[in-house]
């Protein structure tokens, strides 16, 4: 139930719950059941409390005016996330073109040196990974999105004047390093514009940019492979992508808003809407106070371990068929440009899977989306099963496996969602943001270490660690569900009989584990 707004200062609506008072904000937490709900200082609660005046009564919101609003924040917000990503993923193919394209002759690369270029791309973005998503915090949001996008097409374009593995692998790490903020940036903007509800929809419609990316980047290959210039192939593909990604950079510095209570895109009344409708997720807007208990909170929550470790064996396949997916196919005795087409499809099985799993899930009763996760991590299993199995020559089924791979982002995607749906407290999601997107890294950077040159093009440790991801992903994920709702049950049974108070605590930076009103979705 939801009654109407209160003060700030008005009780919880949990009646015996520790007030800031006794606990001085600290993260201590009542010994009887393990939650603290805590009011916050002046100065530290929400951006989003500037919207309203102190003890103003919330009222309900008009659905046909929410549509119309919903309506015009996915048309200013959504396009700009989704072409940026597309540019993210065709950038991810820039490598395995170069590579096809004589890039490993011409910079003499050896040995192992190739693996060391896909992975330490992600040793930049391990690095900068925790600055980043305090900067995220610090600044605003749009800007610096923008800035870090057009610095990354930068440091590509330049990759085209490398001359050794050194050079390369320098440009590597800072482009790394660059586009740290992308995906935490992402996560963050659709959690402020977006209902929970909402959330993976929106999140599919720009990760849908991933298969679109992998397309165009089958097509650009295929163009970019028959000119015939001064320089080789491979440099066209750095320049041209990276002039494209720096110039869509500056585009979204300037137009990207950096939230809704200071978009000026909407009027007063549509912010003061888009804010009041998150109230009852009670994940807040905004806060740009780094706050160091949230951080130690967030480092003692089991939460952030299985995110953590979803991330990791979400891409260790992803680190290997993103960078030796091209490999894989040509040894099936495709040419080199019907390999890069034979990218396309791939693509667009990637693009299909997303929303197709995402509008499912929309579809069905609440609570489903760990379900959703395990049901397309299936057609991966699959599809590397028949990889590890099927008869080399048999090119035709093994291509039909290799395409089987592609639903796992689909599967990411409705983890990314429970991640941001799952954790409040600004502070707490730009830590949980980063420690996800360690996982992430650390994945991309060992797997291309188990597709070794010795085993091409049937690689067949990198496929057993594919198979071995996936069914240790369907587990890990499954398990999350069940404590999820463990905690649910827990709280429902705290809060029996009591008026749940959702408005004073929707925007007070509270965390998760501080707002007894918080309930989790899986």
């Amino acid at each position: 139930m939801r009654s109407k707004g209160t003060s700030m200062d008005s009780k919880r609506g949990v009646e015996e719950i520790p007030t800031a008072t006794e606990h001085s904000n600290t993260g201590e937490q009542d010994e009887d059941h393990g939650y603290g709900t805590f009011l916050q200082p002046d100065g530290d609660e929400d951006t989003a409390q500037a919207l309203f005046s102190h003890g103003e009564v919330h009222e309900p919101i008009d659905p046909e005016k929410e549509k119309k609003l919903v309506r015009k924040i996915d048309l200013r917000i959504l396009p700009y996330l989704a072409v940026c990503y597309c540019f993210f993923y065709i950038d991810k193919t820039t490598l395995q073109y170069a590579a096809i394209f004589g890039l490993e002759k011409d910079l003499h690369l050896h040995g192992t040196q190739y693996n060391w270029l896909s992975a330490v791309f992600y040793f930049g973005f391990l690095a900068w990974a925790f600055p980043t998503n305090f900067l995220l915090q610090k600044l605003p949001v749009g800007r610096y999105l923008g800035s870090q996008i057009a610095l990354w097409g930068f440091f590509l374009m330049w990759q085209a004047a490398c001359t050794n593995f050194g050079s390369l692998a320098t440009l590597r790490i800072l482009g790394g390093a660059a586009e740290a903020c992308s995906d935490p940036a992402f996560m963050l903007i659709t959690s402020m514009w977006y209902t929970r509800r909402q959330q993976p929809i929106r999140i599919g419609l720009w990760y849908t940019a991933n298969g679109l990316g992998i397309a165009g980047g089958g097509l650009l290959g295929y163009a970019i492979g028959h000119i015939e210039g001064s320089i080789p192939s491979w440099k066209y593909e750095f320049l041209f992508i990276g002039a494209l990604c720096t110039f869509w950079g500056i585009v979204m510095f300037l137009v990207l808003p950096d939230s809704p209570v200071s978009a000026r895109f909407l009027s007063e009344d549509e912010r003061r809407m888009a804010v009041d409708r998150l109230r009852e997720d009670q994940t807040g807007i905004e806060n740009k106070k780094l706050k160091l208990y949230q951080v130690s909170e967030a480092f003692r929550d089991y939460k952030v371990y299985i995110f953590f470790l979803l991330g990791v064996f979400a891409n260790i396949p992803n680190g290997g068929i993103s960078n030796f997916g091209t490999v894989i196919t040509h040894g099936f005795n495709f040419s080199i440009l019907h390999t890069t087409l034979l990218q396309i499809p791939y693509g667009v099985i990637i693009s299909i899977s997303i929303l197709t799993c995402v509008f499912i899930n929309d579809r069905i009763p609440p609570n489903n989306r760990c379900y959703m996760v395990a049901a397309f991590m299936l057609p991966n299993i699959a599809g590397t099963i028949g990889l590890y199995t099927v008869p080399h020559d048999q090119k035709i089924a093994r291509l039909m496996c290799y395409y089987l791979t592609g639903p796992y982002n689909a599967s990411f995607v409705l983890i990314l969602s429970l991640q941001i749906g799952n954790v409040a407290g600004h502070t707490k999601k730009v830590v949980t943001n980063a420690v996800l997107f360690l996982g992430y890294c650390i994945g991309n950077i060992a797997g291309p270490f188990f597709f070794k040159k010795s085993q091409s093009p049937t690689f067949s440790l990198g496929i057993a660690a594919m198979i071995f991801c996936h069914c240790a992903e369907l587990i890990t994920v499954l398990v999350l569900r069940n404590l999820l709702a463990w905690e649910n049950r827990k709280r429902d049974k705290l809060q029996e009989g009591i008026e749940r108070d959702l408005d004073s605590t929707a925007f007070a930076d509270m965390t998760d584990r501080e707002n007894l009103n918080f309930r989790y979705v899986y």
